[in-house]
């Protein structure tokens, strides 16, 4: 497939609807992102504890792993946008209670983390209707564009998010912080009410009946396209994907930088970022290769970050980091999104969230233990090799249950080949 010309881009941003929901959302994620690291600083500031800021991740994201099945129900049988104006004005209301309580100096943990809970619990249902929302926004012809787009926002949130929550935990502390995301979900229920209703393309909800989850669950096992990738990119959330824990432990306890440090690390790992958000949407082809080698690339730059022998050398390896893991994650989604069927997709969306999310819950208190245990960089090291031995242990299977091999050629573009094997 020919790569897009430049000016076609950021082609889905010409629906006026889709242009709206971008600037919202890149707004409203990357706050989102920001207090979530509000929030880890804040229990840090508490308990002095990387193994508490761990469970503080976990709450974050644990209500996925219970609820995420039945959120991909909702997204498939109600209206996205109604879902989205209610999950986005509840996640307001419980933002204003805690930075309240954080900039009174009330935050007594039990209380962060019961909000905590609560917050993670609503946006439950708000991520499976917003993935499946853009097909509404952007209609067909503009949807893979869309949906490099949108992923890279998510993705880009989450690497720029923590760069400004460490310069705000800083200048005016974790509160005010957590109280920026509060504008930033305003913004976003204005952006969804003064969206044009004829002009989106509203798919047809699915009707009640039982075994939705397993049907959702059924069509994942059938397609390798969707299976394997959702099993590569759990290694991935659960030993790569809680940085932020990592990197307060390497500004903590390593370089001993403190804030100002942490949010050094996570505005170079930002900087990759963009540049991997604007490759992401110029991408031609999409394979499961490209997947396999993603993990692994993402998995080795992970170690050498924590292997790196000199602070400058540590400071030059953050934005490959932040680069290859938005690279990877887009990569991933846009696999996902495209590899389902739309009567469906609200269900394989919260499958991929539950996936995303609740392996972060899952590593957020392993990593955090491993590097109190162990020390960050150690840690650092096992984030990135669990996920790139899981990539080449799933090629060599898919290889040898596909009667393939793995070949390693000079050709200009493609060092690396699945090649039908030959008879002997």
């Amino acid at each position: 497939m020919q790569r897009p010309a430049w000016r076609d881009t950021f082609g889905a941003l010409r629906m006026h609807n889709y242009r709206l929901y971008v600037a919202a959302q890149f707004i409203s994620n990357t706050a989102g992102w920001s207090q979530r690291i509000a929030v880890d600083w804040l229990v840090l500031e508490i308990t002095g504890s990387v193994t508490l800021v761990g469970l503080t991740i976990a709450l974050q994201f644990l209500p996925t792993l219970l609820f995420g099945a039945w959120a991909g129900v909702v997204a498939d049988r109600f209206p996205k946008r109604a879902v989205l104006l209610l999950c986005q004005s509840v996640v307001g209301v419980l933002s204003a209670v805690l930075a309240v309580l954080a900039i009174t100096g009330n935050a007594h943990l039990w209380l962060v983390y019961t909000l905590v809970l609560a917050i993670g619990t609503v946006q439950v249902f708000d991520g499976p209707a917003r993935s499946v929302f853009v097909n509404e926004l952007v209609g067909p012809r503009h949807l893979r564009n869309a949906i490099s787009v949108n992923a890279s926002i998510f993705h880009l949130g989450a690497l720029i998010g923590p760069a400004i929550s460490g310069v705000l935990i800083v200048a005016v502390g974790s509160g005010w912080a957590i109280a920026g995301n509060v504008v930033a979900v305003i913004v976003g229920v204005v952006a969804l009410l003064a969206m044009r209703g004829h002009e989106m393309l509203v798919a047809p909800r699915a009707p009640s009946a039982k075994g939705q989850i397993r049907e959702a669950a059924r069509y994942i096992l059938a397609k390798p396209s969707l299976f394997w990738t959702m099993v590569m990119v759990g290694f991935v959330a659960v030993f790569g994907m809680p940085m932020p824990a990592l990197l307060a432990g390497m500004a903590d306890t390593v370089y001993l930088t403190g804030a100002q440090g942490y949010g050094l690390y996570n505005s170079l790992a930002a900087v990759g970022a963009l540049t991997g958000a604007l490759l992401s949407t110029r991408r031609a082809s999409l394979r499961l290769r490209t997947i396999i080698i993603g993990a692994v690339v993402y998995g080795l730059l992970l170690m050498s970050t924590g292997l790196a022998p000199f602070y400058l050398v540590f400071l030059a390896l953050l934005p490959t980091i932040g680069l290859s893991r938005l690279l990877y994650m887009t990569a991933s989604e846009t696999m996902v999104q495209l590899s389902s069927n739309l009567a469906i997709r609200g269900r394989i969306m919260a499958f991929w969230v539950m996936v995303v999310v609740g392996g972060q819950a899952l590593g957020g208190p392993l990593m955090g233990w491993l590097a109190e245990v162990l020390g960050p960089k150690t840690a650092m090291v096992i984030s990135g090799a669990v996920p790139a031995a899981a990539a080449i242990v799933i090629a060599l299977v898919l290889a040898r249950s596909g009667r393939l091999r793995v070949t390693v050629t000079a050709r200009r573009g493609r060092w690396v080949a699945i090649v039908p094997k030959v008879a002997s």
